[in-house]
């Protein structure tokens, strides 16, 4: 038999990502014994041995590996169906998008009178792929290639270069133009690290790139230099300068949605998102 239950992917979920049955039973508010028989049965199930156990404790084998990838997909689509559920027809859709980012254009969408009420969740990097798998937002503006776009239907809305966000007082601050080259190689103020889409960031010596607030106060104080698309200076303080860094990487601003949408107010605000690209070509 190939159906799985929810609650044995809960349970397996909790086990494969502690590393340890204890605290897996005392996450699920259980009993370890049941615990125990209920992955030994999963098990029995899927033909696939999913844990390895031993005296040092348990590790995933590839089977296992694959299952909780799938799982974790699995239990953030049961989460959002209930939360689309109860907003359906009592709230307005929740558009996610990073705090500071491409904030023109979001202007323009929640002022177009095609587009249908909408409810603002401001997130930090990153978090936008999350927040439409588990069903807090219905849609969300997204950038790549630095946000997770795997799995969701999207339209692409504007394309434009990046900047340097500098301390006013640093030298670079007075260039007209600057390179990827020199911005990388800046002794004394190093470029902010953002993460890959695995979530993993690159080595160097900036600043994790992990907060709007902490990374324009830090280049205030002159401890690290950003690179950003060029309409995410709107946040730019008064101690800040943009500089435009000319081979930086295009980046693409896109409206994404869940693929199993049959909202039609999701497909009025992608409509009218839409249709602020044809008034404003990208490029």
């Amino acid at each position: 038999m190939d159906d799985l239950e929810t609650r044995e992917l809960r349970y397996f979920a909790a086990v494969a990502e502690e590393l340890h049955f204890g605290r897996a039973a005392e996450r699920l508010g259980i009993a370890q014994p049941p615990l125990s028989r209920a992955i030994a049965q999963l098990e029995r199930r899927l033909g696939v041995q999913l844990l390895e156990r031993n005296r040092r404790g348990v590790a995933l084998t590839e089977p296992g590996r694959v299952l909780l990838r799938e799982s974790r997909l699995a239990l953030d689509a049961v989460a959002a169906a209930a939360r689309h559920t109860r907003r359906a027809g009592t709230h307005p859709l929740v558009l996610a998008t990073k705090a500071g980012a491409s904030h023109d254009l979001l202007q323009r969408l929640l002022d177009s009178p095609a587009a249908p009420p909408v409810e603002i969740l401001l997130c930090e990097v990153g978090e936008q792929a999350g927040l439409l798998r588990d069903g807090s937002a219905d849609v969300a503006i997204m950038h790549h290639p630095y946000d997770d776009l795997a799995g969701f239907d999207t339209e692409a809305l504007q394309v434009e270069g990046q900047v340097a966000i500098l301390p006013a007082g640093h030298p670079l601050a007075a260039r007209e133009t600057l390179t990827m080259a020199e911005v990388s190689d800046v002794p004394d103020l190093p470029i902010a690290r953002w993460p890959r889409l695995d979530g993993s960031y690159p080595d160097g010596p900036g600043p994790e790139a992990r907060t709007q607030s902490k990374l324009a106060q830090l280049v205030a104080l002159g401890r690290t230099l950003l690179v950003i698309p060029a309409s995410s200076r709107a946040w730019q303080w008064p101690e800040h300068v943009a500089v435009p860094v000319l081979d930086a990487p295009d980046v693409t601003t896109v409206i994404g949605w869940p693929p199993n949408s049959r909202s039609p107010e999701v497909a009025a605000l992608v409509r009218a998102a839409v249709a602020l690209r044809t008034e404003s070509p990208v490029g």
